[in-house]
């Protein structure tokens, strides 16, 4: 009778290791692995598409024309006496220039207020056509490193 009552106490032991206990346990880990897997594919994708690349005039002449759908920045000064628009209109045309390359830009919209200062650094966004003009949908004005007296 000893013999017997080993023989059904160790048998639950050994439906438990290879029963359903083990296959809910395969079952979470793959789960829990598909699942951090999808949520790391949604990270890195909208990691890339949220990345914006920023170039000086210069730099984006020698690249050349942005890939359909891509945005990017380029910053520069105004070039004194380049702006122009239209009466009544929101598109602006002007150039940008880093000291040494210069750019044509068109902004359709409304520009900030510190655009027209000299002393600003100003931020496009937008892409660079196959016609080397840029064309921004985003303006962004940098406050000037050191604030000068008006004279």
């Amino acid at each position: 009778m000893s013999q017997e009552s080993t023989a059904i106490t160790d048998y639950p032991e050994e439906l438990a290791a290879s029963g359903p206990l083990s296959n809910n346990r395969v079952k979470m880990f793959i789960g829990l692995a598909v699942v951090i897997a999808a949520l790391g594919y949604l990270g890195f994708m909208a990691f890339q598409s949220a990345t914006v690349y920023f170039y000086t005039v210069g730099e984006i002449r020698q690249v050349g024309p942005s890939e359909e759908g891509r945005v990017v920045r380029i910053g520069g000064q105004l070039v004194p006496g380049s702006f122009s628009r239209e009466p009544g209109s929101t598109l602006a045309h002007f150039s940008l220039t880093d000291g040494t390359e210069t750019i044509g830009a068109v902004h359709f919209g409304i520009l900030p207020d510190l655009f027209f200062n000299e002393h600003s650094e100003i931020i496009l966004e937008g892409s660079y056509t196959q016609d080397g003009v840029f064309e921004s949908h985003n303006v962004i004005v940098k406050c000037p490193s050191k604030y000068v007296a008006a004279g």
